[in-house]
């Protein structure tokens, strides 16, 4: 008799509940196919959401962009990409976020005559619903050619330099309908050892592009060019491009290199817009400007806040404002420090104080308004109760004068929180 010997092969794990659904592999396949076959809208809600919880974040955005409005999609898109993502500054919308964040990401390493300006072209199509503000503090000039090169060019053509104009924008943001805010500083952020005078320089080629395309942007709200060099002319060419302009409510032009012609063009300019929100801040601008932001100011009636802090008006200037500021009803913020102020303007203010029941915030700190300064400025804030920010930090008006005029608007300041909290904005519709 022969022995035989039976072998059965099984797994012990298989069971007929492991074999995927039909469903499952199509959608299996659908996300595998997605780049070339993006097929999406077409399949049920919870369909559609497993393919958009397993799509890649590398998809090219040709494809996915004006296709996949998902924010849990493209939230993974940015937690991926940037480690902070703050989704309050961008309207609550992580896709907003993440094209605004992209194109200013392109513009920031964007270098004129090198790097490829479809780039940038090829992006607008894609992003223009979405993109509502940028903000790009840095803008790369033309790489320097070498030594050799840069002589046989000065001798063929007769150049002294090489030109250093930066990427226009021009093309960009008048091709964006939903721009409301644009923040710009041009130079170079962390050039180190690097460094070159010719790094920061916003040329009056740059402006002349930029102040034309802030004009055709029409629904511009906030416009911020700060650190940036802007001088005289350089002010005088952009204001002429913002006149009339629809609307812009706020202009940043802090930090840079404005002096009293520049100060005469933007007083022009305060009554020839819409402006609520002025910032120059530390700028060389001196009396002759201040006193011609303080006509425009007098006859004004859209400007809330001002702010000349780290300039040159000295009592002239501050007392032209004061001045302008007793018939002046719709400024209720302004800062004056750091202006070589003395007690002359104090006199004159602690009239604006008793009078003006529009100003809710002054700012005078790091002047020397003195003792007698401090002295009216409390006597004009006996009967007022609309100021509730009051700042006398290192203007030299004595602590016992100042510790008096911050209880005064201490009190001021309860009295408007009590009212607010007994008569609440409504909330608009």
């Amino acid at each position: 008799d022969s022995y035989c010997m039976h072998w059965i092969i099984e797994d012990p794990e298989w069971s007929l509940a492991t074999v995927p659904h039909l469903t499952e592999l199509c959608l299996q396949h659908i996300v595998h196919n997605f780049e070339k076959n993006p097929i999406l809208d077409c399949l049920l809600p919870e369909h559609q959401k497993k393919v958009l919880d397993r799509l890649s974040t590398g998809l090219p955005l040709t494809v996915t962009a004006n296709l996949i409005s998902d924010e849990d999609y493209w939230k993974r898109c940015c937690t991926e990409r940037w480690q902070v993502c703050d989704i309050s500054n961008y309207g609550e919308s992580w896709k907003r976020m993440f094209f605004e964040r992209h194109l200013e990401n392109i513009l920031k390493c964007f270098i004129p005559n090198s790097t490829d300006p479809n780039q940038v072209l090829d992006l607008i199509p894609l992003c223009k619903d979405y993109v509502q503000k940028l903000e790009v503090d840095q803008f790369l000039p033309p790489v320097k050619v070498d030594q050799k090169e840069e002589s046989d060019t000065e001798s063929n053509f007769g150049l002294s330099e090489v030109p250093m104009h930066h990427y226009d924008l021009g093309v960009l943001i008048t091709a964006l309908p939903r721009l409301e805010e644009l923040h710009l500083t041009y130079g170079v952020k962390d050039c180190g050892m690097n460094f070159e005078w010719n790094l920061f320089n916003f040329t009056y080629q740059d402006c002349c592009n930029l102040a034309v395309a802030v004009r055709m942007c029409h629904n511009l709200k906030v416009f911020k060019l700060t650190r940036s060099n802007v001088d005289d002319d350089k002010t005088r060419l952009l204001v002429r491009n913002l006149l009339d302009h629809p609307s812009l409510v706020e202009l940043n032009l802090s930090h840079s290199l404005i002096r009293d012609e520049g100060a005469q063009a933007i007083g022009k300019l305060i009554n020839r817009s819409r402006l609520e929100i002025l910032d120059l801040c530390n700028n060389q601008i001196g009396h002759l400007g201040a006193q011609a932001l303080a006509q425009a100011l007098a006859k004004n009636s859209t400007l809330i806040s001002l702010n000349l802090r780290l300039n040159r008006v000295e009592d002239k200037g501050g007392e032209a404002i004061g001045h302008a500021l007793l018939t002046n009803t719709t400024l209720k913020s302004i800062h004056l420090g750091s202006n070589n102020l003395s007690e002359q303007t104090a006199i004159l203010f602690s009239q604006v104080l008793a009078q003006n029941a529009t100003l809710m915030s002054i700012n005078f700190s790091c002047n020397n308004l003195g003792l007698v300064g401090g002295k009216q400025l409390l006597d004009g804030l006996a009967d007022n109760k609309a100021l509730t920010e009051f700042d006398l930090r290192l203007a030299e008006v004595g602590q016992e004068i100042e510790y008096l005029i911050q209880q005064i608007v201490w009190a001021n300041r309860e009295v408007a929180r009590l009212g607010t909290l007994q008569h609440p904005p409504a909330n608009p519709l």
